[in-house]
């Protein structure tokens, strides 16, 4: 089409220069392949605990994080995006099989005396993507199962180095001392460490991933970069302590902010930025109790662990020069369960029906599409088996149910303590009241009615355990 657009004006063109480079630059917006004709790289970043309000670009004061600014400057940035339930196992999840996690039967968090992780016969991302003859590496926190069967390489990574559950459990616990044992540093499916030197993680995580795109530049690869931090306990390096007014806190994010910056530069001098399609999100929102290690939801309600903004919405960047035009913002809601079948698209993997997934594809909203439109009529939000919360359109109704509130706050490492509280009915007018501060349910009747009916199609696929009902497709987990 663009084309035969062009010879139709070529005697206009002649005449206007700056026309032609434009329209011969313009992204074709949707295209699969990279100029090279084979499909896309993609590196996926995922942070741990990163809070909605936690980046330069979503309004963070006291630190910089120029690195993904730029990559909001240059992409997609959306403000409607989700993660499937506000905690660290689930969360992940469902990004890698784009599946709810109560589907899967992986929910919470997982430690070290947990006998099951993600079965065998769910298909993750890195699994989908070899099929088209993908290199695949995870570096950092891997959370699906510590024990050899549900490691990263029993699950399509031809590469692993990093944590198998997260870096607060360990016997340092500011809570529960010696509870954990020893924590494990693994590389492919062996131990090298124990306890390992945590000021390093993001710095070798980074440089295990710039070594993995230079070796892997003539093939298309898949990079999983899931970062440790800004989980509790916070660690730093050297060349980043003590360099930001907010402290501790932002010391990490700005490492992090450097560790994009390290990818992106890598992608730069490789040749390959337009090949790539690079994704920042994170796997839920910010761990309150914690006080100054812990971030921020912008004004958003609550925080991790709960089905409110706060704990479910976070940042979402994908830039893509040439594919994803530049400095757009998207407000359309999408969800880590989309990822999946939207990088399966991208680069041409065929579709299974063996396994349902419940992600769809999301690929007009992530690549800017101001008109796109989510193709999910609603959005379902669980803590463990209970279904707290649904979203369709800009429609959100809570059901009734307990939840996390902070009681006090902590500082330098050591939590205050969350009260429980009971939620009541309420619907929520998301595009005016993001924050979940009125309850508008008096007044819409029909919207409360139509989502209290895709409630009811939840706990019957699901199942609720608030209302005492049992999944009819979950599937379960791997176990021992």
């Amino acid at each position: 089409m663009r084309r035969e657009i062009i010879m139709r004006l070529r005697p206009l063109l002649a005449v206007i220069p700056a026309l032609t480079i434009w329209l011969s630059a313009a992204p074709m917006i949707g295209e699969a392949t990279t100029d090279a004709g084979r499909p896309p790289n993609i590196v996926l970043i995922y942070a741990d605990d990163l809070g909605y309000g936690d980046l330069g670009t979503y309004g963070a004061r006291g630190y910089r994080t120029p690195h993904l600014d730029r990559m909001a400057a240059e992409g997609t940035r959306l403000t409607s995006f989700y993660v499937a339930q506000a905690v660290c196992s689930a969360s992940r999840a469902a990004l890698l099989t784009g599946c709810y996690p109560n589907r899967i039967g992986i929910n919470g968090a997982l430690d070290h005396r947990s006998n099951y992780g993600i079965d065998s016969g769910e298909t993750t991302i890195a699994e989908a993507l070899r099929t088209r003859g993908y290199a695949t590496a995870i570096f950092g926190k891997w959370h699906l199962g510590h024990h050899p069967a549900f490691l990263p390489t029993r699950h399509g990574f031809d590469e692993y180095y990093g944590l198998p559950y997260s870096n607060d459990m360990w016997p340092n616990h500011p809570v529960t001392k010696n509870y954990y044992p020893e924590l494990p540093l693994i590389e492919g499916e062996k131990v090298i460490a124990l306890n390992p030197d945590q000021s390093q993680l993001t710095t070798t995580y980074t440089e295990r991933a710039v070594s993995f795109i230079e070796r892997h530049r003539e093939r298309p690869f898949f990079l999983y970069l899931p970062h440790s931090m800004p989980h509790v306990p916070l660690f730093v390096s050297d060349k980043f302590r003590g360099r930001t007014e907010r402290g501790l806190y932002g010391d990490v994010i700005e490492e992090i902010d450097w560790s994009v910056g390290q990818i992106l530069a890598t992608l730069q001098r490789q040749g390959l930025d337009r090949q790539t399609l690079v994704i920042f999100t994170s796997d839920n929102g910010p761990w309150l109790p914690y006080g100054n290690h812990a971030g921020t939801t912008a004004g958003l309600r609550e925080g991790k662990g709960t089905a409110w903004e706060g704990g479910v919405r976070v940042p979402f960047i994908a830039r893509w020069p040439g594919r994803i035009p530049a400095g757009r913002v998207v407000r359309e809601p999408a969800m880590t369960i989309d990822i999946l079948p939207t990088l399966a698209k991208l680069a041409g993997v065929a579709s299974s029906s063996a396994r349902p997934i419940d992600g769809l594809d999301a690929w007009p909203t992530i690549s800017g599409n101001r008109r796109a439109k989510t193709a999910h009529d609603a959005f379902y939000f669980y803590w463990l088996g209970e279904l707290h919360a649904v979203r369709s359109g800009k429609w959100k109704l809570h059901l009734p149910h307990p939840y996390r509130h902070l009681a006090s706050t902590g500082s330098d490492g050591r939590p205050g303590k969350d009260e429980t509280l009971q939620a009541e009915m309420a619907l929520y007018d998301l595009e005016q009241d993001p924050v979940e501060h009125v309850n508008v349910a008096a007044g819409r009747p029909e919207v409360v009615r139509q989502l209290l009916s895709l409630a009811e199609r939840a706990r019957a696929d699901l199942g609720d355990s608030l209302t005492r009902r049992q999944p009819t497709n979950a599937r379960p987990p791997g176990r021992l």
